[in-house]
């Protein structure tokens, strides 16, 4: 008789054990490929499942209870993770959560939806958040003009601008790339659109767009921007009104008092800087740290995370979670921002201290907040127009990109009462 239901027993057995177990997926050098744990995260989001982020347990790990379908993903995906009784689960975070450890747990429990701002035609270059964007397997939307100005940001938790200029100089790359077909459909394609809504100029078109945008941060909305995108935005912002195009890229002269008329009181993060007039010079002004002001190579050239209190500073430090705390440099349009720019309530999270340079920045804007990373590619130091998009599993275990894929994960989460 007991040989009989001896098997319904087990499995009787195995069914409660899975019930009262939890996984975790540990985020610190054990890890096997930190990229693709969030994207499982995400993923288990979408399962109607809420996920524990261990800020600053384990390099920020993941928890949530078992499922059989959540262990056979791990394993397809190639991502470390353990299978921890429910007992083992409450002893982590009765450990997170005593007073004198700078530990915390943040609830996810909806996963964010993404869009990334981004040309519909093809450009030169890649971009670092759609590249881990897909290789995590995080789903997102492609937007760009048409969509902000039929206002649909509205629909998004979260957006990301691609590698962009919105000052409505095309990147500043009329004196190297002017002559090329792909510079001369992107003009085209944007004063069409420009036409579409009425503006005769693209600048004007890109003002309208920046002010939507601004407009969906007050709201509540998540804006990420990497390279170019992140000071172009602030000076399209201070620039409001202002002509700060010479005739190459929009047919007539700049104001020449264009310098005197910045307003840095509409801008996110910079103030008292100073516009680049010339338009076959690269930079936009005197906020990116232009390499001849960087006395570093490829080998020295690392910045700083900072550590802030788990639980009196929850977002900066869930922004900040990694394995390393010195991360490798990486160049851009704009590789870093000039700490003395910055306005005063910016929260510094990143730095390379010894040449002035703030690399990772974040703050609040109404009801959202922005964050904006300094470089354009964390696992290619000096990338080239026209080069290849780098093969991010190569770099599964990227502390560089993992600064992105905090700030995706950001919008989901809450704070966790202790139980007890």
């Amino acid at each position: 008789m007991l040989r009989r239901f001896l098997p319904v027993l087990l499995g009787f057995v195995c069914v409660v054990a899975a019930r009262a177990s939890s996984i975790l997926v540990p985020m610190d050098e054990t890890q096997t490929n930190h990229l693709k744990a969030y994207g499982l995260a995400y993923w288990v989001l979408t399962k109607n499942t809420e996920v524990d982020w261990l800020l600053n347990y384990r390099g920020g790990s993941f928890m949530f209870g078992y499922q059989q379908a959540f262990e056979s993903e791990l394993r397809v995906r190639g991502i470390s993770y353990q299978v921890i009784s429910d007992a083992q689960a409450l002893q982590i975070t009765n450990e997170i959560g005593a007073p004198d450890v700078n530990m915390d747990v943040m609830k996810l429990d909806k996963p964010p939806k993404v869009a990334v701002y981004s040309p519909k035609s093809k450009q030169p270059w890649d971009d670092a958040v759609t590249l881990v964007l897909t290789y995590a397997e995080i789903p997102y939307e492609i937007i760009f003009d048409d969509e902000v100005m039929d206002g649909k940001l509205p629909k998004y938790d979260w957006l990301h601008l691609h590698h962009e200029d919105f000052t409505g100089q095309y990147g500043k790359f009329y004196r190297t790339h002017g002559q090329t077909a792909w510079y001369k459909a992107q003009q085209r394609e944007f004063e069409t659109c420009a036409k579409k809504y009425g503006f005769a100029k693209v600048s004007q078109l890109k003002l309208a767009v920046v002010r939507k945008i601004r407009d969906f941060c007050a709201g509540g909305g998540f804006l990420f921007a990497m390279c170019s995108a992140a000071d172009t935005y602030d000076i399209a912002l201070a620039a409001d009104g202002v002509d700060i195009c010479e005739s190459v890229y929009d047919g007539d002269p700049a104001d020449p008092n264009a310098q005197q008329k910045m307003d840095y009181g509409k801008t996110f993060a910079f103030r008292n800087f100073v516009l680049n007039r010339d338009p076959f010079d690269y930079e936009y002004s005197n906020i990116d740290n232009q390499i001849y002001e960087r006395p570093v190579s490829e080998n020295n050239d690392f910045f700083t995370l900072f550590q802030f209190s788990a639980k009196w500073d929850p977002v900066p430090t869930m922004l900040t979670q990694n394995h390393l705390s010195v991360v490798k440099g990486f160049l851009g349009q704009t590789t870093g921002f000039k700490k003395s720019l910055l306005k005063p309530e910016v929260v510094l999270m990143g730095e390379s201290k010894a040449i002035g340079e703030a690399k990772y920045i974040h703050g609040i804007y109404g009801k959202g907040t922005w964050t904006f990373y300094g470089g354009h590619d964390p696992e290619d130091y000096q990338h080239q127009v026209g080069e290849e998009p780098t093969d991010l599993s190569l770099h599964p275990n990227s502390a560089g990109y993992r600064l992105i894929l905090n700030n995706i994960l950001f919008p989901a989460a809450k704070k966790k009462k202790q139980k007890t």
